[in-house]
């Protein structure tokens, strides 16, 4: 039990504990609609994509699971998403071991913090957060979905708090057979569901800051305005590019009115930043499209949330650097601030290790199978940025492809910098270096 007292070891082995479960509990006769219980795979690929608030799904969330697996899957995208670090402290402050070093560094990792302070008041934060954003998402979707769509309020109730907190983890998995395609022309549905998605993925650093700060640009931290500043130009780029390039789709936005354009290309723009809800046949966009939805799910979301992808932070950092160097400026940075050459290699190594998993699993998907490659580099970058979109072949791949859907979905959730350092702990760093010398780039 040593190796799990270090916690970028631990949030791995907790992450597959919480798989194990899900998978078990899945595998139960009671968790199925035919009262047999799940297939091991099945099982697993549903769990590891619910922990991971994924959303891909192999078969019918709302027809194949009975009310009591629907039911576990929503306790396992609720604890994937609120981080089971943050639990894991939670109960140990409750058990009354106090909160200790090893405690706030394992929340450091998984929610990653910039500092171990005053971490407590942070835990407390998430949950409020969490609480209140989710509770006025189900409260108004169970209102219209009473009023509107003649659902009992029981019936309302559960589809109402399912899709809340799906929406709020960014996990994507609904209960309805087409996602929320039936909803496409309802903005009471989809505005709360697309609010509660941003939220979710703007991160707790953002929500710490807004709660402690204001609306107060200048004194928000550099990390606060690189999140919201990127992620409203995405979602703001995203939404005019998916405008223009499915205006006149025929199986898109081809038949609606302006206004229905409007508000389908926005969730659609939201949606790739690792939400995974679709009130579009994804299937049916046009090759240009699902290339800017490539783009928008590998950026992902806001760092230390409930977001995937390499994250929005990483993307920018990534820029800066680049544009640093056409200019021939010495350091990069943003806002009169320079990044430490300590960030700008993390987010070299995230990229690089993202692009090298999503290319791997590409690679052996389309050898084991006969599927369109643009379809599979889809489903690929989708299961590792945990978004849960996809062209519809989810079902369709066989056992080895979804294996490997399952290991991009845990390493995009558990985070490539986790597993790395995990790899890495305990190699004491070397007591010389190598002398320099000028290599030949590009």
């Amino acid at each position: 039990m040593k190796p799990l007292r270090n916690p970028m070891r631990l949030v791995p082995s907790l992450f597959l504990l919480a798989i194990a479960l899900g998978t078990f509990v899945l595998c139960l006769p009671i968790s199925t609609a035919n009262g047999t219980g799940a297939p091991l795979l099945t099982a697993l690929f549903t769990a590891t994509s619910a922990v991971a608030v994924t959303g891909l799904v192999v078969v019918d969330t709302g027809s194949y699971w009975s009310p009591v697996g629907q039911v576990f899957i929503l306790l396992m995208f609720q604890i994937g998403g609120l981080g089971i670090m943050t639990a894991a402290t939670l109960l140990g402050l409750i058990a009354g071991r106090g909160f200790g070093l090893n405690d706030r560094m394992a929340t450091q990792v998984e929610r990653g913090r910039l500092d171990t302070d005053d971490a407590l008041s942070v835990l407390k934060l998430v949950f409020v957060i969490t609480v209140v954003v989710e509770t006025v998402a189900a409260a108004v979707l169970a209102l219209r979905f009473i009023l509107a769509y003649g659902m009992t309020p029981a019936e309302a109730l559960w589809h109402a708090v399912f899709h809340a907190v799906s929406a709020f983890n960014n996990a994507g998995f609904s209960i309805n057979a087409d996602g929320l395609v039936g909803y496409q022309f309802d903005p009471f549905v989809l505005g709360p569901v697309m609010l509660a998605v941003v939220i979710g993925a703007l991160g707790f650093p953002v929500m710490q800051d807004l709660h402690d700060k204001g609306a107060d640009w200048r004194r928000w931290s550099l990390h606060s305005k690189m999140t919201v500043a990127g992620s409203a130009a995405l979602l703001a780029l995203g939404c005019a590019a998916i405008l223009a390039m499915e205006w006149d789709n025929p199986a898109t936005l081809g038949p609606m009115g302006w206004g229905a354009k409007l508000l389908n290309a926005a969730f659609h723009s939201a949606m790739p930043r690792t939400a995974g809800f679709n009130s579009l046949d994804v299937g049916t966009f046009r090759h240009e499209t699902l290339m800017v939805n490539y783009l928008l799910m590998f950026v992902g979301g806001g760092s230390a949330g409930t977001a995937g992808g390499i994250k929005v932070t990483t993307f920018i950092v990534l820029f800066a650097i680049v544009l640093s160097e056409i200019l021939g400026r010495r350091d990069s940075g943003l806002f009169n601030r320079r990044f430490g050459s300590d960030v700008e290699r993390q987010a070299l190594t995230v990229t690089v290790l993202a692009a090298t998993m999503v290319f791997a699993a590409t690679t052996f998907i389309a050898a084991v199978s006969d599927l369109p490659l643009p379809d599979i580099l889809f489903e690929c970058i989708s299961a590792f940025a945990t978004v849960g979109l996809s062209t519809g072949i989810t079902a369709e791949l066989p056992p080895g492809a979804q294996v490997a859907i399952i290991m991009l979905m845990f390493v995009g959730r558990v985070g490539t910098i986790t597993v790395a350092t995990a790899l890495a702990v305990g190699r004491p760093p070397r007591p010389y270096r190598f002398p320099k010398e000028t290599v030949i780039v590009g």
